[in-house]
Parts: structure tokens; sequence; C-alpha cells
């Protein structure tokens, strides 16, 4: 009896001193659905844990998020595209990971549009002005021909379900949306006119941090890393257990969070690497919107340094 309350009492300080010895993070995201996807299964698949990392997910505004990372409010963010954004207007801050290196963003449109040429003079909802799925709402429409900024009205909405609303009341034409909520637009009789993934491939999600977190703490960079890394590995070889996140962590129904993983599964990378000429893509559309004339290098937005030697540390590079 003695032995088996001796256990026990060592076993809660075990478990009293790992969670106090774990590093606290702070992790910006827009919104809990399949495009954080990788952070809510480090999360509640315990691989932040098992990398020391006690990690804190926190849904924000794209514009909000920069701040705070800016700030140090946050160590990280998901939203590479909003931190490409500040580095380029001066802002500290680098994108360090890929995690899902295609996107699952699609059009979804009005019954009437059959393809993305019927978006000539119409409107485009979309999260917020230079966002991520901005940036692609923009791409696809030029890649088919329809100019991006003569051609369509773009208006900035907020969530991916503030998107299908204002579809569904006839504010917009066509959103720009992740799965599952474009599987409920077609449910609703609303038609997939593109997905992003089928046209190109370039770097949609991941995670930026601040330069001052990378040269203070590689070590919990790498961490971090790692765990992610763990969490694109659990997705692209556990599809029951995935499917169960984004019912209990991102709320979806479970036919919609089904219909999502059978169609993005692929775009989730295998080691967190960032796709070199997807990135120049992203970089170049960016340049544009903001007027920049002088050439952008690789290197001035990312910093590959922590995920190769994260990588190092998983045995997936010498």
């Amino acid at each position: 009896m003695f032995l088996r309350l001796l256990a026990a009492v060592l076993a809660t300080a075990a478990v009293a001193g790992d969670a106090q010895g774990a590093d606290r993070v702070r992790i910006g995201i827009s919104n809990y659905n399949l495009s954080n996807l990788t952070v809510g299964v480090a999360q509640t698949r315990d691989f932040f844990k098992q990398e020391g990392i006690d990690a804190e997910i926190i849904r924000m505004n794209p514009n909000v998020a920069t701040m705070a990372l800016i700030s140090g409010d946050v160590g990280y963010t998901t939203l590479i595209g909003s931190v490409i954004g500040a580095n380029l207007k001066g802002a500290k801050l680098k994108i360090i990971a890929c995690s899902q290196d295609r996107t699952p963003l699609a059009l979804v449109g009005k019954p009437e549009l059959k393809s993305v040429k019927d978006l000539k003079g119409r409107t485009i909802g979309v999260g917020s002005y230079g966002s991520t799925p901005d940036i692609v709402a923009r791409m696809i429409v030029k890649h088919f021909g329809v100019d991006p900024d003569t051609e369509v009205k773009v208006l900035a909405l907020g969530s991916d379900a503030a998107r299908l609303a204002a579809l569904k009341e006839g504010v917009v034409d066509v959103i720009i949306v992740a799965p599952p909520v474009d599987f409920e637009g077609q449910k609703m009789g609303f038609n997939i006119l593109s997905r992003a993934g089928d046209v190109f491939r370039f770097p949609y999600n991941g995670l930026g941090t601040s330069v001052r977190k990378i040269n203070e703490n590689p070590d919990e960079v790498k961490r971090v890393l790692c765990a992610l890394i763990k969490a694109n590995g659990y997705i692209r070889r556990n599809k029951e257990g995935t499917v169960q996140v984004l019912v209990d962590w991102a709320k979806t129904k479970p036919e919609f969070a089904t219909a999502a993983y059978d169609s993005s599964v692929g775009v989730f990378s295998s080691d967190g690497t960032i796709p070199e000429d997807g990135l120049r893509i992203v970089i170049e559309n960016f340049r544009k919107s903001m007027n920049i004339t002088r050439q952008v290098s690789l290197n001035e937005v990312a910093d590959t340094t922590p995920l190769r030697e994260a990588q190092r540390e998983l045995g997936m590079r010498n």
C-alpha cells in the first residue's frame, strides 16, 4: 500500500515538474479550422508537450496577430502572408516554416457562375485586405484571364463563416474559403469555381516569428518547429485521428471534417520546407500590391536556419 502511494505521489510530482518546466508560448491564428490544423493537432495530440512546450493557441484578426508578434505579446503566428507583408514594411519578422505548401482555399460562387472567367464585374469576399486569401483570390482570377485590379471588386468580410453568410445574403458574388466551408457552400447550392491548389503551389500556411525570438531563444523555436513537423506527420498518416481533431478542436461537423481531410491531406508538408519558387510568387504579389520597386531576396523574408535544426533533430537531414 505504501509503495503504491509513494509511486502515485512521485508520478504527480513528475507531471507537475513537467508542466512547470515547459516553455509557455502563445501562437496567433486566424481561426480554428483546417488551415490551422497543424497547430491544432500539435496541441491536442500532445506534440507540443513532448517538446517541452506549453502552447496557448489564440484566435486573432490577421492585423492584430501581426502587431502582437511585433510587440512580443505572441511569440509566433501561422499567418505567414501577414508576416511577409509586415516584413516588407520594415518589421523585424520572418517566416520560418511552411506547414501547407499548397493552399486548400477555393473560390465558391453563386449558382449562375460556372467558371472563374464569369467573375468579370463581380465582387469577391475575402478575409482581410492583404491577407493570404486576398492574395490567392487575386492570383486565381489573374490565372484565368481576369484582371484583379480592374475587373473585380474585393470586399473584406472577416472569417470564413462570415464570408459564407455574405454569399448567402447576396452581399458578394463569390468568396474564397478553406474547407470545410467550401463543402458547406456546395451543399447550399453554390458552385466551387476553382481550387487554388490545382492551379499553383506556394507556401500557404506555416509559422512566423520575430528576429528577436530567433536570436534570443533558438532552442524554443526549434522545439516548436519539431512539434509542428510531428503534427503534420500525424495528419498525413492518421485520417481517423485527424478527422476527430477537426470535429473536436475546429468544431466541424463529422461529414464536413471527413470531406475536408480527403480533399486537403496532400497540402500538408512532410518536413516544413518552404518552397522557394512559391515564395517568390508570394513576394512578387506583395511587391506589386505595395508598389515596391526594389528586388526582395528570399532571405529577407524567411529564415530557414531554425527549420534545418529541427529537421536534424528529427533525423530528416544530416
